[in-house]
């Protein structure tokens, strides 16, 4: 059953299968004094462009992040930003005292009398001075972190529907608008020939001893070459068959594309056989929604 935009509203969202390449998601959660964050964010992309940004810590499971999200989010440039910080009440900095008592007994033996401030600047600096605590990422981290990234591309995919919603509306509204200058030709096709045969017959009368079977064999033909029967009836089929991929098929942006393509090829073949200029009028109107609808298939997934 074919979109209608007129009270439609709701359907349409109700039978939206469109999801928008632009999406953002976010989860949180706090695991033994730590707060971790995972953010993705997406913007159109013929391909999968995936940029993650992690921690050290997690560097050890990026290749495993990484096949979370593609299998997640398939098409886009996507960032994907994690941030693990330290609460304010967790302290994970070690100071070697003893390490750093030896260095600022070294240093005044060679450098002689001195501040102590001037040595224990110097001597903080030394090596695994200061140092963090062990930190390795154990299972129950990462079964954590793995929770999080499912749980941000799930509202990651919600907000691709609801952007996928707002998409499908508009493309409804083109759609039916390039079929309403569609029908707005037909009145003007027989006053287009009628306009060709009375001036081509009135330049018939302008001259003798003319082959009149001959001028109205070429005027048939003539006739035969404005003929846009067939454009109209395959823009409209591709216009049908936009709202049923539209409105039927998943993960749908790349087809959707190609049919655009095809319905601009009517559109330009119609308008170059117009021959009348209301009919170039509606042609360029019909262009203007063709081109609004191409911008907003490059933001299907």
């Amino acid at each position: 059953i074919p979109l209608r935009l007129v009270g439609s509203e709701m359907c349409i969202r109700d039978r939206c299968m469109i999801l928008s390449m632009t999406g953002f998601g976010r989860a949180e959660s706090v695991f033994e004094g730590k707060k971790v964050t995972v953010e993705i964010k997406s913007l159109n992309s013929k391909s999968f462009d995936l940029n993650v940004r992690l921690p050290l810590r997690y560097k050890e499971k990026e290749f495993d992040i990484r096949k979370i999200l593609n299998d997640g989010i398939m098409r886009g440039k996507v960032d994907c930003y994690i941030n693990c910080e330290t609460l304010d009440d967790c302290n994970d900095v070690k100071i070697n005292r003893e390490l750093v008592k030896s260095y600022i007994n070294e240093l005044r033996s060679l450098a002689g009398d001195a501040p102590e401030f001037e040595y224990l600047k110097m001597a903080v600096r030394m090596p695994e001075a200061i140092s963090s605590r062990p930190d390795e990422l154990d299972e129950e981290e990462w079964n954590c972190l793995a929770a999080l990234l499912d749980e941000a591309i799930v509202k990651f995919t919600e907000f691709r529907k609801t952007e996928g919603q707002n998409l499908a509306l508009e493309l409804s509204k083109n759609i039916e608008s390039i079929k309403g200058y569609l029908a707005a030709v037909e009145p003007f096709e027989e006053e287009r020939i009628a306009h060709i045969r009375e001036r081509y017959q009135a330049t018939l009368k302008e001259f003798e001893n003319l082959d009149e079977t001959r001028f109205y064999q070429e005027m048939a033909y003539f006739t035969e070459k404005l003929d846009i029967s067939e454009e109209k009836v395959r823009l409209a089929q591709h216009l049908k068959y936009y709202v049923e991929v539209m409105d039927n098929e998943e993960l749908n942006g790349k087809k959707l594309g190609f049919i655009s393509q095809e319905m601009g090829r009517e559109i330009n073949t119609l308008g170059s056989k117009a021959n009348h200029a209301e009919i170039q009028k509606l042609v360029v109107m019909m262009k203007d929604d063709l081109e609004k609808i191409k911008e907003q298939t490059l933001n299907v997934l």
